[in-house]
């Protein structure tokens, strides 16, 4: 499923220190497939944060893309279905990556890392920015950190921050709405981050990549 940003056009839009933002692809992936999930909670705010800055966001949700246990990559297809095509183009087409983790049992989920795994070149030398959330109050920090490596391995290193949410199910309410304004500020600098790597990255591979 894909979302457009609101306002995108071919105008620059600013941020409020006069910087040049906006009109980036980021796909933004959800992590968990639980009927009960608070992940799509997380997602759902994010998504409207990244529009309000003016990008386009690939809404990756596992849930629509209902597609079996990884068999085979992408390039070993001989017929891809519909979804895995539609997959492979918002991965190939994304500027950066934004994945919302759980933590089960020390790690992330495996719903997340089946549809990472769909792909490998189409990740190369494009940032992503880790988002973790859990029940309890270490707010999925050693999921995060296995996210790392798995990034690291796809060739889209993760920026130095991330972004965890503790006791996310008082963070926002039974419709999406965040209750802790603290995390107002923390998202806007992680987001920042974000960016700065976005763009620093798209601007050495118009350069051309190592390979």
């Amino acid at each position: 499923m894909i979302w457009y940003g609101e306002n995108s056009s071919d105008c620059p839009v600013y941020d409020q220190k006069g910087k040049e933002t906006g009109l980036a692809k980021i796909a933004l992936m959800v992590g968990s497939v639980r009927s009960d999930r608070q992940g799509i909670k997380v997602a759902r705010w994010l998504e409207q944060k990244l529009k309000d800055r003016n990008h386009i966001v690939f809404f990756i949700d596992p849930v629509e893309l209902d597609f079996p246990l990884l068999d085979r990559m992408y390039k070993e297809m001989t017929d891809p279905i519909p979804k895995l095509k539609e997959l492979r183009t918002m991965i190939k087409d994304a500027d950066g990556y934004l994945p919302v983790t759980p933590e089960y049992n020390h790690s992330t989920s495996s719903a997340l890392k089946n549809t990472l795994d769909i792909c490998l070149e189409e990740y190369f030398f494009k940032p992503s920015a880790i988002v973790s959330y859990s029940a309890g109050g270490f707010g999925g920090i050693i999921a995060a950190q296995q996210l790392r490596i798995i990034f690291a391995e796809l060739g889209a290193p993760s920026i130095s921050s991330s972004f965890s949410i503790s006791r996310v199910q008082d963070v926002f309410d039974d419709d999406g709405k965040l209750l802790d304004e603290n995390y107002e500020k923390r998202v806007a600098r992680f987001l920042d981050e974000f960016e700065w790597y976005i763009e620093a990255f798209k601007k050495q591979r118009e350069k051309g990549t190592p390979y």
